[in-house]
């Protein structure tokens, strides 16, 4: 099964909205495999963020994911990276459709509530970053009711 990484943002943490995020990848049918509350340092979000670092906007980013705690979680499922970009919307929520996350909590793109992965590899990269510890290896038991 493929895995992704997902990161509920500062803004999306003390808006209240980890539940209400974590339930629409948990209703879809993806499998938490990992979950923890951080509060990120400033060299762990320059690393995080290094494919942007030459982006206008890198600093500004990285002030704006220090400046709180983040919820960071890996997702297990069918297609979860596709699937899970779908599920969050556009990275700029005025182009993200109503019933995505961003769609329905965000308006500026500076404020857009979370991260996921953009790539199978890019997600086996921010979780062996975000977790080496690796994922907790468990299936549910609800599993041969959401695959044939």
């Amino acid at each position: 099964m493929e895995q992704t990484f997902i990161m509920i943002k500062p803004d999306g943490v003390q808006r209240g909205l980890v539940g209400e995020i974590i339930g629409r990848f948990e209703k879809k049918g993806f499998n938490l495999k990992g979950l923890k509350l951080i509060s990120v340092d400033r060299s762990f979000a320059e690393k995080h963020y290094a494919d942007l670092s030459a982006k206008p906007f890198f600093n500004g980013l990285v002030e704006y994911i220090i400046s709180g705690p983040v919820v960071a979680m890996i997702w297990e499922g069918k297609n979860v990276v596709t699937t899970g970009r779908k599920i969050i919307g556009a990275t700029n929520p005025a182009e993200s459709a109503p019933g995505t996350i961003r769609g329905d909590f965000a308006i500026d793109i500076g404020r857009n509530v979370i991260h996921g992965s953009d790539s199978v590899e890019s997600a086996r990269k921010e979780i062996a970053l975000w977790f080496p510890e690796c994922p907790v290896n468990w299936q549910s038991s609800l599993h041969p009711w959401i695959y044939e």
